[in-house]
């Protein structure tokens, strides 16, 4: 019998019918994509994205659910179903040096909201052989994501995401959708992976550095907040440069000018 989903595991599967065929519509999938699924659960959306793609590699964590799935797709020849924890899922082993050479990769995933941050940064470090992420989120996590400079929502999550990303939120997913029903309402978020990333830096450590650093402390003014990691007179000079309050906060700052920041 199959035990309740896994409070542990972030399990809320997405059981409203309509939603999985606007996912997967929403994917624009075709015969020659290859698709990374996470967490297939218990095979909802893999069976629409396995008669739609040339493969289909579905990682699922949870054992038994990995038991069910494997039987039930065992007559599937383009799909596999693996046992493994997403963040140590390394796509180059189960995909062919021809799929990551096209770089047509789509990832698809209902994702546990304890997660999302870790998984997205994982992803990142193979974003060369990834095309798009369509991944379903909670609401919240989604506009931090999206938000735009001088938001509450903006911060340094926003910056590393547009940094490798054009992200989008397609449309909102009502909480009753899923079983169990979790305490927020989700949506359907669309990372198209950048070929070049989103702004052009010089030291890609130190970029992120100052990002973090300006964040941490955010109801500071940038000055304050970077204090002890750039010098007085070279924020001067950025400021100066590029005509900047010298009294701006963090979240009223671009990607843009977190680049030039850095480069200066």
């Amino acid at each position: 019998m199959r035990p309740k989903p896994k409070k542990s595991l972030g399990q809320n599967f997405l059981i409203d019918k309509n939603i999985q065929r606007k996912i997967v519509a929403a994917c624009g999938l075709h015969l020659s994509d290859n698709v990374l699924e996470i967490g297939p659960g218990r095979g909802e959306l893999t069976r629409p994205i396995a008669q739609n793609a040339k493969k289909v590699i579905a990682v699922e964590i949870d054992k038994f659910l990995f038991s069910e799935l494997k039987q039930e797709f065992k007559d599937y020849k383009n799909t596999k179903i693996v046992n493994c924890d997403i963040l140590k899922f390394d796509p180059t082993k189960f995909f062919s040096k021809t799929d990551l050479i096209n770089s047509n990769i789509k990832v698809v995933g209902n994702i546990p909201y304890y997660i999302s941050s870790p998984i997205i940064e994982h992803l990142f470090k193979f974003n060369k052989y990834i095309d798009t992420v369509f991944m379903t989120v909670q609401k919240e996590f989604a506009r931090r994501i999206t938000a735009l400079p001088g938001s509450k929502d903006y911060g340094s999550l926003t910056c590393f995401v547009r940094y490798y990303t054009e992200p989008k939120i397609l449309f909102l997913i009502k909480k009753n959708s899923f079983f169990p029903i979790p305490k927020v309402d989700s949506c359907l978020l669309r990372l198209k992976i950048l070929r070049h990333p989103g702004v052009a830096i010089n030291d890609e450590k130190l970029f992120f550095k100052i990002i973090r650093a300006a964040f941490n402390k955010r109801r500071k003014t940038l000055r304050n907040s970077l204090e002890g990691i750039i010098p007085q007179e070279k924020l001067n000079n950025f400021f100066d440069t590029f005509n900047i309050d010298c009294n701006i906060r963090p979240e009223d700052l671009s990607l843009q000018n977190f680049a030039d920041l850095a480069n200066k």
